[in-house]
């Protein structure tokens, strides 16, 4: 299988009115590497959706797990993967990927339940060590860096046996400029409360030598900061506002690249599946890891808990995350009110 990324191309605009009235939910938000606002209700021009790049984000082979079925009278879950990428080059343009010049030290696996009304993001520690097809093992961050989507997407199918249905990738400059169009957000810490303007927020999703947990302190920073962006634009009016929403999605859209198959029509019909979702229905895990340890080329490692990864994908895949997490909390990290 061909690894190196498809012709990067822009989406047709779309001829719709001036505005419209839109459901701006996960299906919008996962693309901004947010994955924080569902159920949101605004005003927005449609055609700035038509002005993200796309990618070819998934495996040309068949041997992918199969698509999530609906159970009962409920619709299918979603599933998304979004990629933080640490290279300064804009997520916003792939085009510009090199093998082995990018790594992306941001993986999240998101689902959207409608079934359960809920939305879980999982992040997947970047030093985790996992095969990696055609480069035997190696820490996950690296998929990216050897063969750019498709084999980030197909690493992570085969790591959780869970279907990607769509897939987006932004850069950390997303963190500053988002933080900043909102005015800065407000987390809690260990230290105390922190007001953040954008210059600091992207230091604080960065920094990780200074946690007493290293990198997987880093990870809780960077759901903290996704939950307290979502908080913000609920409490800040934002929503009530046209022109800010509309302001807010150009910039991310700067930022940030989608998978080739998500349309208006997918963000239209995502945006209606999440339609009742709010902050308090969305939860932050970690993958279950046994802890760290040195690969045998003397790499630093995370060892995840394969056994416990298992049991979660598997009520993942049946949409069941919320009664697993409900009987079996104690063996997942989660992201708790206050942050290293």
């Amino acid at each position: 299988m061909a690894h190196t990324p498809e012709r990067i191309r822009k989406n047709k605009k779309v001829a719709l009115s001036s505005t419209q009235k839109a459901l701006l939910v996960l299906s919008l938000l996962a693309l901004l590497l947010l994955l924080t606002v569902a159920g949101l209700f605004a005003y927005i021009r449609l055609g700035i959706l038509g002005q993200l790049e796309t990618v070819d984000a998934f495996p040309t082979d068949d041997n992918r797990p199969a698509a999530q079925e609906p159970e009962q009278d409920s619709p299918a879950a979603v599933n998304f993967l979004i990629l933080g990428s640490d290279s300064r080059i804009s997520g916003g343009n792939p085009q510009q990927w090199t093998a082995g010049a990018q790594r992306t030290d941001t993986i999240m696996l998101a689902q959207l339940s409608q079934k359960n009304n809920t939305v879980t993001v999982m992040s997947i520690p970047r030093d985790s060590w996992v095969p990696i097809e055609g480069y035997g093992h190696a820490k996950i961050n690296a998929a990216y860096s050897y063969g750019g989507p498709q084999l980030a997407v197909q690493t992570v199918e085969q790591l959780t046996g869970v279907r990607i249905d769509h897939f987006a990738i932004v850069d950390f400059k997303t963190f500053a400029t988002l933080t900043e169009e909102l005015g800065g957000v407000s987390i809690e810490t260990s230290n105390g409360k922190r007001i953040l303007n954008g210059a600091q927020a992207l230091t604080f999703v960065r920094e990780r030598t200074s946690l007493p947990g290293g990198d997987f302190d880093r990870v809780k920073r960077q759901q903290a900061w996704m939950r307290a962006i979502m908080a913000k634009v609920f409490s800040s009016g934002t929503l009530n506002s046209p022109s800010d929403t509309l302001s807010l999605v150009q910039t991310a859209s700067e930022y940030m690249a989608v998978d080739n198959e998500l349309g208006i029509t997918d963000m239209v019909n995502l945006a209606r599946k999440g339609a009742s979702i709010r902050p308090n229905n969305i939860q932050f895990i970690t993958a279950p890891y046994s802890g760290t340890g040195t690969s045998e080329d003397g790499q630093s490692i995370v060892v995840l808990n394969e056994d416990k990864l298992g049991s979660l994908m598997e009520a993942w895949k049946k949409d069941d995350v919320d009664n697993y997490l409900a009987d079996h909390g104690a063996d997942i990290s989660k992201l708790s009110h206050i942050v290293n």
